[in-house]
């Protein structure tokens, strides 16, 4: 009984961080929009875009903001809610979609992490960018192809931001809305089950303490 108590706080952890998860993306997802109003996916425009955002936009700063936060607890959520649903032993095969769905996730909201790094072409963005595809240059084979096609073929320039704009607000942005819609639907579903698996063995425990039960009383007679 005290395992599967455990279970089911884990369990219910899970499905509750999948609900923040969710939260979190349609709030990035809607922020964004809004940003997208006035942000301009270009070198040198994007950082004077972002600070009339900042500066001269009412409540700029503060959809921003949420912005931003909503993206980090994607990341935070998405990587606790993975271990959350090991500690609940939700490893049987049943669970195949929770866990691909968990994993695909906590890919997604680092990559969306990753592609913001140059949005604001700021110095930091710009040389940590430089840094990481000197990295990716590196492998075998398809390093130099990969680079290509996230610079657009030549340095960190304003094709460059365009690109990793469209990954981040069209392609990952959808992606994540996805898979936290299926990743929520996934635990609800295995969790209804889990419960009717319960309510069932219940129903058989009860009938053979019964049996028990008269077969005492008919020996003590």
């Amino acid at each position: 009984m005290q395992t599967i108590k455990y279970e089911t706080f884990f369990r219910r952890s899970a499905t509750f961080l999948a609900v923040a998860i969710l939260t979190f993306v349609l709030l990035a997802a809607g922020t964004g929009i809004l940003l997208a109003y006035y942000y301009q996916p270009a070198a040198g425009g994007a950082y004077e875009s972002l600070s009339h955002i900042n500066n001269t936009v009412s409540y700029g700063w503060f959809v921003r903001s949420v912005h931003n936060v909503a993206g980090n607890g994607i990341i935070v959520a998405a990587l606790v809610q993975i271990i959350v649903m090991f500690l609940g032993r939700q490893l049987r095969p049943s669970w195949f979609f929770g866990w691909v769905s968990g994993f695909l996730l906590a890919l997604n909201a680092i990559g969306l992490g990753w592609t913001a790094m140059i949005l604001n072409w700021s110095q930091e963005g710009f040389w940590r960018l430089k840094i990481e595809l000197a990295t990716l240059q590196s492998i075998p084979l398809i390093g130099n192809t990969i680079r290509d096609i996230l610079t657009g073929g030549g340095g960190i320039n304003s094709d460059t931001v365009m690109h990793f704009y469209t990954l981040h607000s069209y392609v990952l942005s959808l992606g994540a809305v996805l898979l936290s819609v299926v990743h929520l639907g996934s635990l609800i579903i295995q969790k209804r089950d889990r419960r009717r698996q319960l309510v069932e063995q219940l129903e058989r425990l009860v009938p053979t303490a019964e049996t028990e039960e008269s077969e005492a009383e008919t020996v003590a007679q």
